[in-house]
């Protein structure tokens, strides 16, 4: 999937759209990447002279990837947002710094109606940079 179809699952633009290619993608997990540039907007103060993406950031790139494996299933994605509902046991190992490829590979846990757990590891060069566990809400965006 390229960034103009990830575009039409997502509602997230620049500078906040935090996926830029999907490499595999099915019902129950997602494999898929975001290049972290010099030019990012949040390193101009994280933090001047020693730049580093922010781990909250790398928790939305894997919830972005989360909600493409999700939406990519539904019948109508335009309709649908994915929310995060509960975030847990979130683990920050690596820096992440510009020129590095945030490898993003998010896994279902389990699926009740409109609720879901994931569990999700941000890698660079084969070495974790963030996991967590997570729990999202597919809603309508009318109600958002």
């Amino acid at each position: 999937m390229d960034i103009e179809q990830i575009k039409k699952i997502l509602p997230h633009r620049y500078p906040f759209l935090l996926v830029d290619r999907v490499l595999e993608v099915d019902a129950e997990s997602i494999k898929a990447y975001k290049n972290v540039t010099a030019n990012e907007e949040f390193f101009n103060g994280h933090f001047p002279g020693q730049p580093i993406m922010p781990g909250v950031l790398q928790v939305e790139a894997l919830a972005q990837a989360g909600a493409i494996m999700l939406m990519s299933q539904s019948e109508d994605p335009e309709e649908t947002l994915m929310v995060f509902t509960g975030i847990s046991k979130c683990k920050f190992r690596k820096q992440v710094v510009p020129g590095d490829q945030l490898m993003l590979e998010v896994e279902l846990g389990s699926k009740k109606r409109n609720f879901v757990t994931m569990t999700g590891k941000a890698t660079v060069d084969g070495k974790v940079a963030c996991e967590l566990e997570a729990s999202a809400a597919l809603v309508s965006r009318e109600k958002v």
